[in-house]
């Protein structure tokens, strides 16, 4: 079996399994079987909220829903009993007593669609948010490389590039070439010093008449933008570092830095100074107790990693690093959502 095959079915693979522990998680929520598996609560990921294309890369499908999606997310969550909250009365809700379950919707990297799509979702129930704005991303200093490779890969059949044993030719002729090519390009970024690699895809985008900083541009929202839904009642603006890198890769003073002044740049810019930080990525290998540290040093009273799992009491004593639950575009059905915040995916996945 040759390796673009193997990546294919490891693929589709992990999302058979991640699809049958929803399956068994839903019929055990249907049978009152949660108990005490949910906790307190769950706090949702979201990225891209828009209309379904299929012209969207595949490698990159996983971070978009649909808006019709995140209102029956939301009804659902309603119906199973779900008080909605913004993120930053988490730690107060913790130190109170109650049974009713919370819900906390949070979405990364300050998409343009947030406004446009998700925005009149949650107008129409009331629900308050959180979305995560990077300062590069808004001020278009930075790209988003996940993004840039989405397309290079899209527009494309071979490319050539130097992974760092000399440069070798790429065939992109199939969808599974194309998925293969982007896992190793995102292994080079974590890898590699990551502005150094960001670098080097962009300028392979260049070469093929891809502009990167277009991209951020087209995708995410400017910094005016960000003021007006700041200026929402619904809405909390939280930090997302200056550039978008690994933080837990950088050193101490760096890594500081990126925190710190992510979080003077938003206070300025909306007028207030952000409660709620997002690490980029999110990951194990993203978030040391290092980099926990430093989010409650620098004044945050929450800080979400993209590890997931559910709230509960014990949570009180890691506010700098809770876990989040993603909405992933791949599996958008509302049963999907009440297995995901009863917490028994996770526990059955182990």
């Amino acid at each position: 079996m040759n390796m673009r095959l193997k990546a294919l079915l490891k693929r589709r693979g992990k999302r058979l399994a991640i699809a049958g522990a929803l399956e068994a998680a839903a019929l055990l929520s249907r049978a009152g079987a949660i108990g005490r598996a949910r906790g307190r609560g769950a706090i949702f990921t979201l990225h891209h909220v828009r209309p379904a294309d299929a012209s969207s890369f595949a490698a990159n499908r996983h971070l978009e829903v649909t808006p019709e999606f995140l209102d029956q997310a939301i009804a659902q969550l309603r119906e199973d009993g779900y008080d909605f909250i913004p993120l930053d009365e988490v730690p107060a809700r913790l130190r109170s007593p109650g049974t009713q379950p919370f819900a906390v919707f949070t979405l990364d990297d300050g998409y343009r669609n947030n406004a446009e799509h998700a925005l009149p979702v949650f107008e129409r129930h009331g629900v308050p948010f959180t979305i995560f704005f990077t300062r590069g991303f808004c001020e278009r200093t930075h790209t988003l490389w996940w993004e840039t490779l989405g397309r290079l890969l899209t527009c494309n059949d071979t490319l050539r590039f130097d992974f760092g044993q000399g440069e070798e030719s790429l065939n992109l002729s199939t969808e599974p070439q194309k998925l293969q090519a982007f896992d190793r390009f995102a292994r080079f970024v974590e890898t590699e010093p990551e502005d150094v690699a960001v670098a080097r895809i962009d300028g392979l985008a260049r070469e093929h008449g891809i502009d990167p900083l277009k991209i951020t541009g087209d995708l995410v929202m400017s910094c005016d933008e960000l003021r007006q839904i700041a200026s929402h009642p619904l809405a909390s603006p939280g930090a997302h570092t200056l550039s978008h890198r690994n933080v837990a890769r950088l050193p101490t003073a760096e890594a500081g830095r990126e925190l710190e002044q992510s979080a003077d740049w938003l206070e300025t810019l909306a007028g207030k100074r952000p409660r709620a930080f997002a690490y980029p990525y999110g990951f194990p290998a993203a978030v040391t107790e290092r980099d926990t540290e430093i989010a409650r040093e620098v004044g945050f009273e929450v800080a979400v990693t993209t590890q997931p799992g559910t709230i509960d009491e014990s949570s009180a004593g890691r506010l700098s690093a809770l876990p989040r639950i993603s909405l992933n575009g791949h599996f958008q059905r509302p049963r999907y959502v009440s297995a995901l915040a009863s917490g028994i995916p996770f526990k059955l996945m182990r």
